[in-house]
């Protein structure tokens, strides 16, 4: 395992939400850092079938274009009524015709899928939430972390905080959604702290644990 050396990162991303989302967990730790939509990095091709290949896609471009390290994150919502699915294709749900990306219609389109499956009552919804972060060198070395959280998507969609399916998905455990949380709840975890709730906490406590501690 190789440790982070340098406080300067590059966090790999165009996704707002998922920037405002990695700059928050690494600032206590006191990282200098800017995103790819910040450098105007040309977004790389996501043609891996896992989260752990789109991930290292998206870290290595950032990582060589930058010359520092960059961290990437993967995600998206695995539904078990619908096989998998959207699975690492969460963010292609939400594409539109012209490019742009519509959360508030992928969520449509995943209890319409759901309804055609017949998969109404709560037993029937499970679904967890994963992310996958990739730190990359840019000598090639990848470092990966992975997190999950389980819960069921949930209808009609509740909260405006977050971002992306965050209002469909209740995470087990708890009465409100991700996007019915503040940052802070939805995360469940900082330095020092052993918990942590959302997927993207979990694998982010797993980067600190093998990268950032003597």
């Amino acid at each position: 395992m190789r440790k982070l050396e340098t406080k300067t990162i590059v966090v790999a991303s165009h996704n707002a939400g998922k920037i405002r989302e990695i700059e928050d967990l690494i600032a206590p730790f006191g990282f200098s850092a800017r995103s790819a939509a910040d450098l105007k990095f040309d977004e790389p091709e996501e043609t891996g079938t896992t989260f752990e290949e789109n991930a290292a896609i998206k870290a290595l471009a950032s990582a060589r274009a930058a010359g520092l390290p960059a961290l990437s994150d993967d995600s998206g919502i695995v539904i078990d009524a619908l096989g998998g699915a959207p699975g690492v294709y969460t963010a292609n749900w939400a594409e539109k015709a012209d490019g742009t990306r519509d959360f508030s219609m992928a969520m449509e389109k995943v209890e319409k899928a759901l309804a055609e499956k017949g998969a109404v009552a709560a037993k029937d919804r499970t679904a967890r939430f994963v992310s996958v972060l990739c730190l990359a060198w840019p000598d090639g070395h990848t470092e990966m972390f992975r997190g999950e959280v389980e819960g069921q998507v949930v209808w009609p969609p509740r909260g405006a905080r977050g971002f992306g399916y965050d209002p469909v998905f209740q995470p087990d455990g708890h009465e409100t959604t991700f996007g019915e949380m503040s940052a802070e709840e939805k995360h469940g975890w900082k330095p020092g702290d052993p918990t942590a709730l959302s997927h993207r906490a979990r694998a982010f406590r797993l980067f600190v644990e093998t990268c950032l501690k003597a």
